[in-house]
């Protein structure tokens, strides 16, 4: 298992210093909400969920700590709630509202490993291994070390357990440290960073419970078993073990090579009930936002969707090892998942993907940035700086399968519909799965689904969506043959753009096992017309000033409220409804930069973007 972001940080070693120059020859900051900024209340009617992120990383993930990065958790976390803080080029950085509640998903693989070599601690003493490493690094070695790491991630070259003792509990003391309930919520957790063959199967580890419970086991990792199924039965023995309750969540399946969502084991078997109910038990939700990649649809596949060539990053895995087949893309994307889903589910009568969607970052430089006009990146290498978004992230084994820098989104939040603040209430949340996938914005959605609704109760949605029906992230159990309504909601990001419209993806599968997609506009912007295919033909334009990096709220929406229902609706096939909602166009970082630094971008870099939100489905169950 060559890992992880093996080259995605190891192409910037020697750059992280170059927003460091940038710096110092630019006094003006890039972030806008430094100083006494102050966005003002939320408008009054703003239904407003939990936003968080459950995927960033500090210094304590070896793949970041090993390539010089310094920012580690308490930076971390005070940039989450809203603090103002300097990043690792020296940038000054402060999010526009604080975050609800974040999971800091250092990597479990020598977790620390940056620091204790740092501090020449007398655990990582005790190894061979981490003598030769402590004076490599001192000789200014470090990147050979780095390298000598990623290169043998199979295998736990330092081999001290009473090091992971120590690291593991600093992790849980900075987590109980920054928890406060009903203000701002800290997971506990960690990446378990699998890779076989470079092919992405990390999932992040998000506990529901505090100290007492996390302390009882070590962190799981690539070491003890890159076999997801040997994860499951971890979590399996933590839950009857001490009690507790956790959960493991998928991301960058488009760097799986069709691994993520297949139809086979991990070690190629077909698939058994036991497998499908342990999966759905454990893995509720998948991040399928987030800065590399979006991984709801991919155009080759839904050609007819005008809109399902986003954030698009599928030319190979994660190291540019292995090249994409249209097979593979399949098994990576989050509506083909849910098709998969359903034939599984024809054969075996369980559906093992029947999850629910989220994003987050995944940034590696303990900044959680998730707007494109308050952009930190990556890690430190794709931090402000004039050209940051030319070149190569990720060198491939040929150049069209490398990760280039323009190509990455701004970022994913969490959005949860939890009644509180809390580690147990926002879990819950998750595991019902009334949770939803956005791009970085913080636009406010609701559906609920069910047979008893009228146009009338849209005045009183929530009530009547739970008194009456199920949220997202629900089942609708056949009825008689009566077709179900869907009554959704949604309202502009309060600090960001209107919205341009409000679209219904529907899956199905027939009685002889093919599955069909299909795109509905269920309400639109602007007095725009729907026609009797569900599509809306006019697009909502653009107010995009180019060499301002501006653009105003004179078209689109602030809110989009609907009652919506299937004009196909087959009672006796089993069906998924989702809910999309898009903003008008907006600048993308990219655009920011050439107006921030006055450099040109590379050609064929996007300037522009059009954010996003997708609820987890509701389903359809026939039978």
């Amino acid at each position: 298992m060559k890992n992880l972001l093996t080259l995605i940080l190891a192409a910037g070693t020697f750059l992280s210093c170059t927003a460091q120059d940038a710096k110092q020859e630019e006094v003006r900051e890039y972030s806008p909400y430094i100083g006494d900024f102050d966005p003002g209340p939320l408008p009054e009617n703003y239904d407003k969920p939990l936003f968080g992120d459950t995927h960033f990383h500090t210094s304590w993930s070896t793949d970041a700590g090993m390539l010089g990065i310094n920012v580690g958790p308490d930076v971390a976390y005070r940039a989450a709630r809203g603090e103002e803080v300097t990043s690792q080029s020296g940038y000054k950085f402060k999010l526009i509202r604080p975050l609800d509640f974040v999971l800091l998903s250092d990597h479990s693989e020598n977790l620390g490993l940056a620091d204790f070599i740092r501090n020449e601690d007398p655990l990582l003493k005790k190894s061979e291994t981490g003598r030769r490493w402590i004076e490599m690094v001192k000789n200014g070695q470090g990147y050979d070390v780095y390298l000598e790491w990623a290169r043998n991630i199979n295998t736990d070259q330092i081999n001290v357990p009473e090091m992971v003792e120590n690291i593991w509990g600093k992790v849980i003391d900075n987590a109980e440290k920054y928890y406060e309930p009903g203000k701002f919520t800290t997971f506990i957790g960690y990446e378990f960073t699998s890779a076989p063959n470079s092919n992405n199967l990390h999932r992040n580890l998000i506990f529901r419970d505090g100290a007492e419970e996390a302390l009882q086991y070590f962190p799981y990792s690539a070491f003890d078993s890159g076999n997801p199924e040997d994860m499951w039965k971890f979590l399996e023995e933590y839950e009857e073990t001490t009690g507790g309750r956790v959960l493991a969540i998928p991301h960058n399946p488009n760097f799986s090579n069709g691994l993520m969502f297949d139809d086979k084991t991990y070690e190629g078997h077909e698939l058994t009930r036991e497998w499908v109910e342990t999966r759905s038990r454990f893995e509720t939700i998948v991040e399928v936002s987030q800065m590399k990649g979006d991984s709801e649809a991919h155009p080759m596949i839904s050609p007819d969707d005008q809109f399902a060539d986003f954030v698009t990053m599928s030319r190979g895995n994660m190291m540019g090892s292995v090249e994409k087949t249209e097979e593979m893309l399949y098994k990576e994307y989050a509506r083909y998942a849910y098709l998969e889903g359903l034939k599984i589910e024809h054969k075996l009568g369980i559906n093992p993907y029947k999850f629910g969607m989220i994003g987050s970052t995944d940034a590696h430089g303990g900044i959680s940035s998730q707007r494109n006009e308050n952009y930190f990146g990556k890690g430190a290498f794709m931090e402000p700086s004039p050209g940051r978004a030319d070149g190569i992230m990720v060198k491939g084994i040929k150049e069209e399968l490398s990760i280039f820098r323009g190509e990455n989104g701004a970022g994913g939040l969490c959005a949860v519909w939890a009644k509180e603040n809390t580690r147990e209430s926002i879990f819950d949340a998750m595991e019902r799965k009334e949770v939803y996938a956005t791009s970085g914005t913080r636009m406010s959605v609701r559906v609920f689904g069910g047979y008893d609704f009228s146009e009338s109760d849209l005045d009183n949605l929530v009530d009547n969506g739970y008194a009456k029906g199920v949220p997202m992230g629900g089942d609708l159990e056949a009825n008689n043959g009566q077709k179900p309504g869907f009554m959704i909601r949604a309202q502009k990001d309060p600090d960001g753009a209107n919205l341009d419209r409000v679209q219904v993806i529907k899956g199905w599968i027939d009685a002889d096992g093919n599955t069909f997609e299909k795109v509905f506009d269920a309400a639109v912007s602007d007095n725009r017309v729907i026609n009797n295919t569900g599509v809306c033909e006019t697009n909502v334009g653009s107010t995009i000033d180019y060499d301002n990096a501006t653009y105003t709220n004179d078209i689109g929406a602030e809110e989009l409220t609907t009652y919506w229902e299937d004009p196909e609706f087959d009672a006796s096939q089993n069906a998924f409804y989702y809910v999309r909602v898009l903003e008008i166009p907006t600048p993308r970082w990219t655009l920011y930069d050439k107006v921030q630094f006055g450099a040109e971008v590379g050609e064929g870099i996007k300037l522009e973007t059009q954010e996003r939100a997708y609820a987890s489905p509701i389903w359809y169950n026939a039978k």
